[in-house]
């Protein structure tokens, strides 16, 4: 066991990108401290560095000190890339070029939330499976073909580890304590912050669809589960009749009843949310964003966009990022659908 009978402590170093989750940051290194509270013994050590050495913002404005930049990381540390919004404007061109470097001298490189793309573009995760908090997903999967990447909790993976963010990196710590050290250390530390059970590898990120929309009917359970996976080629209210087994009007009904609107204007606001995370978290044009959205026509996709969120896509992209649930929809949404 590395870090107790004297042996060197194992050392995380955590990059801190601007606008990063504090959060997940959190959630990754209070495991750590309560290892070694645990034990009794320094199994780890940690520290925090930016690009530049200078002090970095994380999305809730808080400006967090760090000891050094990427020259400071010691070698053989575990390198932890934390972000948050704006992940594809935090991988720039030094910091992309020095994970290659610390990849190619064997440094296990993991990352939280958003992490996962700073390590795509790097060309750290060809090959590996890899998971990004949904809200990143399409855009992810989008830019990244290549690359499998899940709706887990977290994927550990070799010398790579990456995790949705949020809580959940406290799931991937614990997981990645365990293989260092005794197991039965772990159920300690999830009773000293109340974290129990501990989630493990395979728990799906995201609430199941009848948790989201609190509603447990099977038939439109079963239609918004498709609606959600054909985004990019929209399926007609008919054929998701017909896949349902009821007519067209008990469609309609059944959406009217549980969710107050038409399953028309319903699949064109999961369409128009997808379309909105991609305009914020991509560098695909308006045009790709509103195919990959499911629009064929650029001045639709406006017209739409412009009812639901009452600005255009083009004036999106110089908007301040939040989060889509965070926004509330303006508009009439109904004509544009």
């Amino acid at each position: 066991m590395r870090g107790s009978d004297g042996a060197v402590p194992i050392h995380y170093s955590f990059l801190l990108l601007d606008n990063f989750s504090m959060i997940a940051f959190a959630s990754a290194v209070e495991p750590l401290r309560l290892a070694n509270r645990t034990t009794g013994a320094q199994l780890y050590t940690w520290s925090l560095v930016s690009e530049t050495g200078g002090p970095v913002k994380c999305s809730g404005e808080l400006e967090i000190s760090v000891a050094g930049g990427l020259d400071d990381v010691p070698r053989g540390a575990r390198i932890v890339v934390c972000t948050g919004v704006d992940a594809h404007r935090a991988a720039t061109k030094p910091v992309l070029t020095w994970l290659r470097k610390q990849s190619r001298l064997g440094s296990p490189i993991g990352a939280l939330c958003t992490g996962a793309l700073v390590l795509a573009k790097a060309g750290l995760l060809d090959g590996r499976r890899c998971t990004i908090h949904w809200e990143n997903q399409a855009a992810f999967s989008e830019e990244f073909l290549e690359i499998e990447m899940t709706n887990r909790l977290f994927e550990i993976q070799g010398d790579r580890f990456t995790c949705a963010g949020g809580i959940a990196a406290t799931d991937m710590m614990l997981t990645l304590i365990a293989r260092d050290v005794d197991p039965s250390v772990i159920s300690t530390i999830t009773d000293q912050i109340i974290h129990t059970p501990l989630r493990g590898e395979r728990e799906e990120q995201r609430l199941s669809v009848p948790a989201r929309i609190g509603v447990r009917h099977p038939k439109l359970i079963a239609i918004i589960q498709m609606m959600e996976n054909n985004l990019e080629e929209p399926i007609s209210p008919s054929i998701l009749a017909q896949h349902a087994q009821m007519s067209t009007r008990q469609l309609e009904r059944l959406f009217r009843r549980y969710l107050d609107r038409s399953p028309k204007r319903y699949y064109m606001e999961l369409r128009l949310q997808k379309a909105r995370n991609l305009l914020l978290q991509t560098e695909m044009s308006v045009i790709n964003v509103a195919l990959a959205s499911g629009f064929t026509s650029p001045s639709h996709f406006s017209k739409c966009y412009r009812a639901y969120f009452n600005r255009t896509p083009y004036r999106e992209r110089g908007a301040p990022p939040v989060s889509v649930e965070s926004l509330e929809p303006q508009g009439d949404t109904q004509a544009a659908v």
